[in-house]
């Protein structure tokens, strides 16, 4: 990987580059079709909220808008499709560090005293957005704000994010990502214009990972699982092929389909994604069992099970906050994974 200047965020993975410092955008085509189209017209919206998985590059194509928008002022003279930004030049350089002054990236800060990540974007965080749209730009161009994602906004920051979607300033744009958009502000959502992005093609996962250098299996089998279990997003791709996240999700899945679980695998399992400096490991195991809860409410709810579909999709709820209650309090991990596989265990075998 070349010379990284974006900062480092909560979610970043060694030698991936962050969304900011991307020159690669796979998949979304005719998203971003859509959007280049909407800038020459004059018809884009003031808020995009860009929804889909996890790791299928939301937030590398809300950075790829704004490159688009900072390098084509004029919308009337914008080309019809996204270019490739160029990492070397001064525009890419800003925007990947942080400096472009037309360019607010709000995400989750990190605290400097428990030298960590907060577990949510703070109103403090949101209130920027006031003082950086007072500001207009010295070329009249666009002043892009992108809340990275906007789920893990808390209710205090969202409600001042509100207010400023309630009363765009000429020739700014927001631009949420989003993993989970039932969780935002109903009154959020209505005030922007939703993408659904979808999850990546094979082709896609496998472009993204040799950009990377990292590639997928030669073996047909490996490749295959990897690809299943990736569900087309690139991050979970990579978590799987570099991280160890295979053996963590094939055992966990062994785990909570047993009819009969022993608590010992659990324990296992726990202190091999909760040791010191595990943090990925835990992040791939909490993110495969909320996958997994999500797919079965899916299934469950396209083969009429109301019931059953309303049970899974409230343990997701449940599990979703306490995955995130665990990082804020600093509550014990290696409890937290036995409980929750025994829980998804329990409820799936129902």
């Amino acid at each position: 990987m070349s010379e990284r200047l974006a900062p480092e965020q909560a979610d970043s993975l060694p030698d991936v580059p962050e969304p900011a410092e991307n020159p690669y955008l796979f998949g979304h085509a005719e998203h971003a079709a859509h959007v280049a189209s909407a800038y020459r017209t004059g018809k884009l919206h003031h808020a995009l909220l860009l929804t889909g998985p996890k790791g299928i590059g939301k937030a590398t194509f809300a950075f790829h808008i704004a490159h688009h928008l900072l390098s084509h002022p004029r919308g009337e003279d914008a080309p019809e499709t996204f270019g490739r930004p160029d990492p070397s030049s001064a525009l890419s350089r800003q925007v990947a560090s942080g400096a472009h002054p037309a360019v607010l990236h709000l995400t989750r800060p990190y605290d400097e005293r428990a030298k960590k990540f907060k577990s949510a974007i703070t109103v403090d965080e949101v209130r920027r957005v006031g003082r950086f749209l007072s500001l207009r730009a010295h070329d009249d161009s666009y002043r892009v704000v992108i809340v990275d994602p906007a789920d893990e906004m808390n209710r205090n920051a969202a409600n001042a994010l509100l207010k400023s979607l309630e009363e765009p300033p000429a020739r700014a744009i927001f631009l949420l990502v989003s993993h989970s958009p039932g969780g935002l502000l109903p009154t959020i959502r209505s005030r922007c214009q939703v993408l659904r992005l979808a999850p990546l093609s094979e082709a896609e996962i496998g472009s993204v990972l040799n950009s990377f250098g990292t590639g997928l299996p030669d073996a047909p089998e490996a490749r295959r699982a990897l690809l299943d279990r990736a569900g087309g997003s690139a991050r979970q791709a990579i978590l799987l092929a570099e991280h160890g996240g295979f053996d963590i999700t094939e055992a966990a899945d062994q785990f909570v389909g047993k009819a009969r679980r022993d608590p010992l695998d659990a324990y296992k399992l726990a202190d091999v994604v909760t040791g010191r400096d595990q943090t990925v490991t835990f992040e791939i195991l909490n993110d495969h069992l909320l996958e997994k809860v999500a797919r079965a409410a899916a299934d469950a709810a396209a083969q009429g099970e109301g019931r059953r579909a309303a049970r899974l999709a409230e343990l997701w709820d449940e599990a979703n906050a306490t995955i995130r209650e665990t990082d804020t309090y600093n509550l014990d991990k290696r409890q937290h994974v036995v409980g929750l596989l025994n829980r998804i265990g329990e409820a799936l075998s129902r």
